[in-house]
């Protein structure tokens, strides 16, 4: 690990001494040992300044990252929170809109499932849209394929009852198992089984699969707040931190 910091810890000392000193190129092979030494003493007599040097390093890593994702969501904005036919739930005239790429077999994303409700029942004021983004296997693909035939058959109420379904279910998903589910729901199975494979399906898949990779989503649940990206699970009172963040900036 010090390999990677050295550089960045050597830029640090050698910015605090004079630049006469500081002419590595200029010192001769005693000199450069000498000041080598010099450096390795300095640090085992104060190891904290290690730990600081790794701080602020992060630190700056964590920004520039940040810099980097609220661009690569302007560059994508329209795509993230309008493409056309990701559900959209919450408030749909919400002044902040909260999007969720989630697959139906990820642990993870079965938790933030009473985060989000949660989330939606403190806050009223949110648009939150779901992206299926189905990684994580056959499974994860048929789910997904289900659901969004749902949505275009029987219509958004109904793709709603089915996703929060799916997210709940723990056996094997096949086209029976999914059928059963939509029966369960009151939901005729046959035209969505019939439309899961269509064009339209696959289309949007592709879309949102190719989203998060200009994203560089690869994992799930990733959400993205206004010009905030965040890779990961997150708890209500986290995610409605950043909401009222968001409001706050606009003010």
């Amino acid at each position: 690990m010090l390999r990677h910091f050295a550089p960045a810890l050597l830029g640090l000392t050698l910015s605090a001494a004079p630049l006469a000193a500081l002419d590595l190129d200029a010192m001769s092979e005693g000199e450069r040992a000498a000041f080598r030494e010099e450096v390795r003493s300095y640090l085992l007599e104060n190891p904290e300044v290690l730990l600081e040097a790794f701080q602020i390093l992060e630190q700056r890593q964590a920004e520039a990252e940040a810099v980097a994702d609220q661009q690569l969501v302007a560059a994508n904005a329209d795509e993230i929170y309008d493409d056309g036919f990701s559900w959209v739930g919450g408030n749909p005239e919400g002044d902040v809109t909260v999007v969720e790429f989630m697959d139906y077999r990820c642990g993870y994303c079965r938790r933030a499932v009473p985060e989000v409700a949660q989330l939606l029942e403190m806050d009223g004021n949110i648009r939150f849209v779901i992206k299926e983004f189905p990684i994580l296997g056959e499974a994860s693909m048929l789910s997904s394929r289900f659901a969004i035939a749902t949505k275009q058959v029987a219509g958004d109420e109904a793709y709603k009852q089915v996703h929060d379904a799916l997210m709940e279910f723990g056996g094997d998903v096949t086209d029976v198992t999914l059928g059963r589910i939509a029966e369960g729901l009151g939901i005729d199975p046959e035209p969505i089984l019939a439309a899961m494979d269509a064009p339209e399906v696959t289309e949007q898949i592709a879309q949102t699969h190719a989203l998060a990779q200009r994203l560089q989503i690869s994992g799930t649940p990733s959400f993205v707040m206004g010009d905030q990206l965040l890779r990961g699970y997150m708890t209500a009172d986290q995610m409605l931190d950043i909401v009222e963040g968001l409001r706050a900036e606009r003010e």
